[in-house]
Protein backbone atom coordinates (compact mmCIF):
# COMPACT_ATOMS: atom_id res chain seq x y z
CA UNK A 1 0.00 0.00 0.00
CA UNK A 2 1.61 3.21 -1.25
CA UNK A 3 0.57 6.47 1.61
CA UNK A 4 1.36 9.96 0.44
CA UNK A 5 1.34 12.63 3.40
CA UNK A 6 3.19 16.15 3.85
CA UNK A 7 3.74 19.03 6.14
CA UNK A 8 4.09 22.48 4.76
CA UNK A 9 5.40 25.65 6.55
CA UNK A 10 5.23 29.22 5.64
CA UNK A 11 7.70 32.15 6.48
CA UNK A 12 6.60 35.70 6.83
CA UNK A 13 7.07 39.29 8.48
CA UNK A 14 4.53 40.08 10.58
CA UNK A 15 4.43 43.92 11.77
CA UNK A 16 6.19 45.37 14.55
CA UNK A 17 8.40 42.47 13.93
CA UNK A 18 11.89 44.13 13.59
CA UNK A 19 13.67 47.13 15.71
CA UNK A 20 16.61 49.35 15.57
CA UNK A 21 17.80 50.91 11.98
CA UNK A 22 16.95 48.07 9.97
CA UNK A 23 13.18 49.11 10.56
CA UNK A 24 13.29 52.05 8.89
CA UNK A 25 12.47 50.99 5.46
CA UNK A 26 9.21 49.63 6.70
CA UNK A 27 8.61 52.21 8.53
CA UNK A 28 9.22 54.98 5.67
CA UNK A 29 6.97 52.36 3.11
CA UNK A 30 9.72 50.94 1.44
CA UNK A 31 9.57 47.77 2.57
CA UNK A 32 6.94 45.91 3.54
CA UNK A 33 5.70 43.79 6.02
CA UNK A 34 2.94 40.69 5.45
CA UNK A 35 -0.26 40.24 6.13
CA UNK A 36 -0.74 36.86 8.45
CA UNK A 37 -1.19 34.14 5.75
CA UNK A 38 -4.51 32.19 5.28
CA UNK A 39 -6.15 29.46 7.66
CA UNK A 40 -6.07 27.05 4.79
CA UNK A 41 -3.39 26.80 2.33
CA UNK A 42 -5.53 25.65 -1.41
CA UNK A 43 -2.78 26.78 -3.68
CA UNK A 44 0.70 27.29 -2.53
CA UNK A 45 1.95 28.35 -6.01
CA UNK A 46 -1.04 31.27 -5.81
CA UNK A 47 0.02 32.07 -2.93
CA UNK A 48 3.18 32.93 -3.67
CA UNK A 49 2.42 34.43 -6.87
CA UNK A 50 0.47 37.13 -4.73
CA UNK A 51 3.97 37.95 -2.74
CA UNK A 52 1.93 36.40 0.51
CA UNK A 53 5.13 34.71 2.23
CA UNK A 54 8.77 34.80 2.35
CA UNK A 55 9.67 31.34 1.86
CA UNK A 56 7.53 27.94 1.72
CA UNK A 57 9.24 24.76 2.93
CA UNK A 58 6.55 21.73 1.60
CA UNK A 59 7.84 18.43 2.72
CA UNK A 60 5.98 15.95 1.05
CA UNK A 61 6.82 12.37 0.64
CA UNK A 62 5.39 8.90 0.38
CA UNK A 63 6.31 4.99 1.13
CA UNK A 64 4.55 1.70 0.54
CA UNK A 65 4.06 -1.20 2.68
CA UNK A 66 3.66 -4.80 2.93
CA UNK A 67 2.68 -6.76 5.79
CA UNK A 68 3.65 -3.32 8.00
CA UNK A 69 7.12 -2.93 6.87
CA UNK A 70 8.14 -0.18 4.80
CA UNK A 71 9.55 -1.37 0.92
CA UNK A 72 10.07 2.26 -0.77
CA UNK A 73 10.03 5.03 -0.19
CA UNK A 74 11.09 8.35 -1.21
CA UNK A 75 10.71 12.51 -1.55
CA UNK A 76 8.36 14.66 -3.18
CA UNK A 77 8.55 17.73 -1.56
CA UNK A 78 9.91 21.18 -2.88
CA UNK A 79 10.77 24.76 -1.43
CA UNK A 80 9.28 28.41 -3.05
CA UNK A 81 10.94 31.27 -1.92
CA UNK A 82 9.62 34.93 -2.60
CA UNK A 83 10.78 38.17 -3.88
CA UNK A 84 11.52 41.42 -1.91
CA UNK A 85 9.52 44.17 -3.17
CA UNK A 86 10.80 47.67 -2.42
CA UNK A 87 9.19 50.91 -3.32
CA UNK A 88 11.74 53.53 -4.86
CA UNK A 89 9.73 56.52 -5.81
CA UNK A 90 6.70 55.75 -7.77
CA UNK A 91 8.06 52.42 -8.69
CA UNK A 92 7.98 49.38 -7.08
CA UNK A 93 10.93 46.67 -8.03
CA UNK A 94 11.40 43.31 -7.01
CA UNK A 95 14.79 41.79 -6.32
CA UNK A 96 14.58 37.87 -6.85
CA UNK A 97 15.84 35.93 -3.16
CA UNK A 98 18.37 33.66 -3.24
CA UNK A 99 17.23 29.98 -2.68
CA UNK A 100 19.46 27.21 -0.72
CA UNK A 101 19.50 24.00 -2.08
CA UNK A 102 16.97 21.48 -0.59
CA UNK A 103 18.34 19.30 2.53
CA UNK A 104 16.48 15.79 2.76
CA UNK A 105 18.16 13.81 5.08
CA UNK A 106 18.43 10.37 5.07
CA UNK A 107 14.76 8.63 5.92
CA UNK A 108 14.72 6.99 8.76
CA UNK A 109 13.31 3.62 8.75
CA UNK A 110 11.28 1.71 11.84
CA UNK A 111 8.81 -1.04 12.65
CA UNK A 112 5.88 0.15 10.21
CA UNK A 113 7.36 3.57 9.80
CA UNK A 114 9.40 5.79 8.26
CA UNK A 115 10.49 9.73 9.09
CA UNK A 116 11.73 12.54 6.19
CA UNK A 117 13.43 15.50 7.24
CA UNK A 118 14.09 18.48 5.39
CA UNK A 119 15.47 21.90 5.38
CA UNK A 120 14.52 24.39 3.35
CA UNK A 121 15.35 28.33 3.47
CA UNK A 122 17.59 31.34 1.72
CA UNK A 123 18.30 34.97 2.43
CA UNK A 124 16.64 38.28 0.61
CA UNK A 125 18.33 39.28 -2.50
CA UNK A 126 19.45 42.77 -1.12
CA UNK A 127 22.46 43.31 0.35
CA UNK A 128 21.99 44.49 4.41
CA UNK A 129 25.59 45.27 5.53
CA UNK A 130 25.92 44.47 9.60
CA UNK A 131 28.14 43.75 12.02
CA UNK A 132 27.35 40.02 13.54
CA UNK A 133 28.63 37.38 16.10
CA UNK A 134 31.88 35.27 15.00
CA UNK A 135 33.74 35.40 11.91
CA UNK A 136 33.97 37.36 9.82
CA UNK A 137 32.09 39.67 12.08
CA UNK A 138 30.58 41.77 8.92
CA UNK A 139 28.63 40.36 6.69
CA UNK A 140 27.06 42.09 3.52
CA UNK A 141 24.45 39.63 2.45
CA UNK A 142 21.47 39.55 4.49
CA UNK A 143 20.85 37.08 7.39
CA UNK A 144 19.71 33.42 6.08
CA UNK A 145 15.98 31.90 7.25
CA UNK A 146 14.74 28.61 7.46
CA UNK A 147 12.58 26.00 8.40
CA UNK A 148 13.59 22.02 9.03
CA UNK A 149 10.26 19.72 9.39
CA UNK A 150 10.13 16.10 10.03
CA UNK A 151 7.30 13.61 8.61
CA UNK A 152 6.39 10.23 10.27
CA UNK A 153 4.55 8.18 8.08
CA UNK A 154 3.28 5.03 9.21
CA UNK A 155 1.49 1.78 7.80
CA UNK A 156 -1.97 2.44 9.30
CA UNK A 157 -1.97 5.65 7.31
CA UNK A 158 -1.53 8.15 9.77
CA UNK A 159 1.21 10.94 9.93
CA UNK A 160 3.23 12.87 12.25
CA UNK A 161 5.13 16.24 12.02
CA UNK A 162 7.23 18.49 13.68
CA UNK A 163 8.93 21.84 13.22
CA UNK A 164 12.11 20.24 14.13
CA UNK A 165 14.58 23.66 14.10
CA UNK A 166 13.93 27.16 12.42
CA UNK A 167 15.46 30.63 12.20
CA UNK A 168 14.43 32.59 14.94
CA UNK A 169 12.78 35.41 12.73
CA UNK A 170 10.49 35.85 11.57
CA UNK A 171 7.33 33.82 11.88
CA UNK A 172 6.90 30.57 10.68
CA UNK A 173 3.21 28.57 10.60
CA UNK A 174 2.54 24.98 10.31
CA UNK A 175 0.07 23.45 7.94
CA UNK A 176 -0.96 19.84 7.94
CA UNK A 177 -1.22 17.14 4.94
CA UNK A 178 -4.92 18.82 4.66
CA UNK A 179 -3.54 22.63 4.12
CA UNK A 180 -5.00 23.34 7.66
CA UNK A 181 -2.99 25.82 9.54
CA UNK A 182 -2.12 23.40 12.58
CA UNK A 183 0.92 24.73 14.33
CA UNK A 184 2.87 28.33 15.01
CA UNK A 185 6.15 29.16 15.92
CA UNK A 186 5.74 30.97 19.18
CA UNK A 187 9.00 33.12 20.10
CA UNK A 188 10.57 35.28 17.25
CA UNK A 189 14.21 37.38 17.61
CA UNK A 190 15.02 39.78 15.33
CA UNK A 191 17.87 40.96 17.13
CA UNK A 192 19.48 36.97 17.44
CA UNK A 193 18.39 36.47 13.87
CA UNK A 194 20.54 39.52 12.95
CA UNK A 195 23.58 38.96 14.14
CA UNK A 196 23.86 35.21 14.37
CA UNK A 197 21.62 33.75 11.24
CA UNK A 198 25.00 33.34 8.86
CA UNK A 199 27.48 30.81 7.52
CA UNK A 200 28.04 27.81 10.43
CA UNK A 201 24.85 28.85 12.31
CA UNK A 202 22.58 27.73 9.51
CA UNK A 203 21.59 23.86 8.84
CA UNK A 204 23.87 24.70 4.65
CA UNK A 205 26.74 25.09 8.09
CA UNK A 206 26.84 23.16 10.69
CA UNK A 207 24.02 23.67 13.02
CA UNK A 208 20.26 24.25 13.39
CA UNK A 209 18.45 26.32 15.82
CA UNK A 210 15.67 24.96 17.65
CA UNK A 211 11.92 26.20 17.55
CA UNK A 212 9.16 26.29 20.13
CA UNK A 213 5.88 25.62 18.74
CA UNK A 214 2.27 26.67 20.07
CA UNK A 215 -1.52 25.81 18.92
CA UNK A 216 -3.38 27.98 16.38
CA UNK A 217 -5.83 30.27 18.42
CA UNK A 218 -9.59 30.16 17.36
CA UNK A 219 -10.62 31.91 14.19
CA UNK A 220 -12.44 34.81 16.45
CA UNK A 221 -9.49 36.01 17.65
CA UNK A 222 -7.68 35.63 14.12
CA UNK A 223 -10.00 38.25 12.77
CA UNK A 224 -10.12 40.30 16.22
CA UNK A 225 -6.09 40.58 15.85
CA UNK A 226 -5.73 40.88 12.45
CA UNK A 227 -8.77 43.58 12.29
CA UNK A 228 -6.51 45.24 15.34
CA UNK A 229 -3.26 45.78 13.62
CA UNK A 230 -4.90 46.56 10.15
CA UNK A 231 -6.22 49.66 12.08
CA UNK A 232 -3.10 50.66 13.17
CA UNK A 233 -4.42 51.78 16.50
CA UNK A 234 -2.04 53.39 18.43
CA UNK A 235 -2.63 50.56 21.17
CA UNK A 236 -0.19 50.49 24.57
CA UNK A 237 2.66 47.92 24.62
CA UNK A 238 4.00 45.73 27.27
CA UNK A 239 7.12 43.73 27.41
CA UNK A 240 7.76 40.89 29.51
CA UNK A 241 11.10 38.58 30.73
CA UNK A 242 10.44 34.81 31.10
CA UNK A 243 8.87 34.84 34.82
CA UNK A 244 6.72 37.72 34.67
CA UNK A 245 3.14 38.01 35.06
CA UNK A 246 1.09 39.66 33.00
CA UNK A 247 -2.34 39.04 35.09
CA UNK A 248 -2.63 37.66 38.32
CA UNK A 249 -5.55 35.05 39.57
CA UNK A 250 -8.02 37.70 42.00
CA UNK A 251 -6.48 40.88 40.17
CA UNK A 252 -9.16 43.70 39.15
CA UNK A 253 -8.70 44.02 35.35
CA UNK A 254 -10.62 45.86 32.69
CA UNK A 255 -8.71 45.08 29.67
CA UNK A 256 -7.75 42.91 27.06
CA UNK A 257 -4.40 41.60 25.72
CA UNK A 258 -3.46 40.90 22.25
CA UNK A 259 -0.45 38.37 22.28
CA UNK A 260 2.15 39.80 19.62
CA UNK A 261 5.25 37.58 20.72
CA UNK A 262 6.28 34.63 22.81
CA UNK A 263 4.03 31.85 24.28
CA UNK A 264 1.79 32.35 28.07
CA UNK A 265 1.09 29.65 30.41
CA UNK A 266 -2.08 29.95 31.83
CA UNK A 267 -2.14 28.94 35.78
CA UNK A 268 -5.48 28.31 37.21
CA UNK A 269 -5.47 28.04 41.57
CA UNK A 270 -1.93 26.37 40.76
CA UNK A 271 -2.24 24.38 37.99
CA UNK A 272 -1.24 25.25 34.07
CA UNK A 273 -4.16 24.41 32.19
CA UNK A 274 -3.04 25.89 28.93
CA UNK A 275 -0.11 27.37 26.84
CA UNK A 276 -0.90 30.25 24.57
CA UNK A 277 0.97 31.35 21.51
CA UNK A 278 0.79 34.65 19.15
CA UNK A 279 -2.23 36.12 17.92
CA UNK A 280 -4.39 35.25 21.27
CA UNK A 281 -6.58 37.68 23.02
CA UNK A 282 -6.41 37.16 26.07
CA UNK A 283 -8.35 38.44 29.86
CA UNK A 284 -12.04 38.53 28.46
CA UNK A 285 -13.18 36.16 31.33
CA UNK A 286 -12.50 39.38 33.89
CA UNK A 287 -14.52 41.43 31.50
CA UNK A 288 -17.43 38.71 31.79
CA UNK A 289 -17.24 38.21 35.57
CA UNK A 290 -16.81 41.04 37.54
CA UNK A 291 -13.88 42.06 36.56
CA UNK A 292 -12.01 39.59 38.70
CA UNK A 293 -8.83 37.75 37.04
CA UNK A 294 -9.61 34.29 36.68
CA UNK A 295 -6.41 32.98 36.04
CA UNK A 296 -2.50 33.68 36.44
CA UNK A 297 -0.75 34.57 33.09
CA UNK A 298 2.74 33.49 32.96
CA UNK A 299 5.90 34.85 30.68
CA UNK A 300 6.95 31.19 29.56
CA UNK A 301 9.16 33.69 26.90
CA UNK A 302 10.25 36.76 26.51
CA UNK A 303 6.38 38.23 25.70
CA UNK A 304 4.89 41.79 23.83
CA UNK A 305 1.43 42.73 24.09
CA UNK A 306 -0.55 45.30 23.10
CA UNK A 307 -2.93 46.43 25.41
CA UNK A 308 -6.71 46.98 24.60
CA UNK A 309 -8.61 49.57 26.63
CA UNK A 310 -11.88 48.90 28.08
CA UNK A 311 -13.60 51.32 26.71
CA UNK A 312 -12.71 50.32 23.00
CA UNK A 313 -13.94 46.84 23.57
CA UNK A 314 -17.35 45.56 21.96
CA UNK A 315 -18.60 44.10 24.95
CA UNK A 316 -21.60 42.30 22.70
CA UNK A 317 -18.90 40.06 21.43
CA UNK A 318 -17.12 39.15 24.52
CA UNK A 319 -19.32 35.98 24.95
CA UNK A 320 -18.72 34.72 21.65
CA UNK A 321 -15.16 35.10 22.08
CA UNK A 322 -14.98 33.18 25.35
CA UNK A 323 -16.86 30.26 23.67
CA UNK A 324 -14.19 30.68 20.56
CA UNK A 325 -11.98 28.62 23.44
CA UNK A 326 -12.35 26.59 26.39
CA UNK A 327 -9.22 27.55 28.12
CA UNK A 328 -9.45 30.18 31.38
CA UNK A 329 -7.38 33.07 30.41
CA UNK A 330 -8.07 35.82 33.22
Amino acid sequence: MRIEKSVTSITWIPSEAISGMPKLPFEMGVAHYDGPPPDRIDDLDALREADAFREANELRAWAEFEDGKPTSYDYSGRSLIGVTRMKLGPREVAFAAVQYPLLQGEPEVGDGWVKFTQSAGGHMGLPAPRRVSGKPFFRIKSASAWTTLSLTIHADGSSEHKLEGASPFPRHWLYDDSGQLVEKSGVIDFAQWYRESHGPNTPWGEEDSPAVTTAVESELEREWSASIMREGKKLARRELEQGDALVKQGDEGGELFLLLDGVIDVEVDGDVVAEIGPGALLGERALLEGGKRTATLWATTPVRVAVIPGDEIDESALPELAASHKREDG
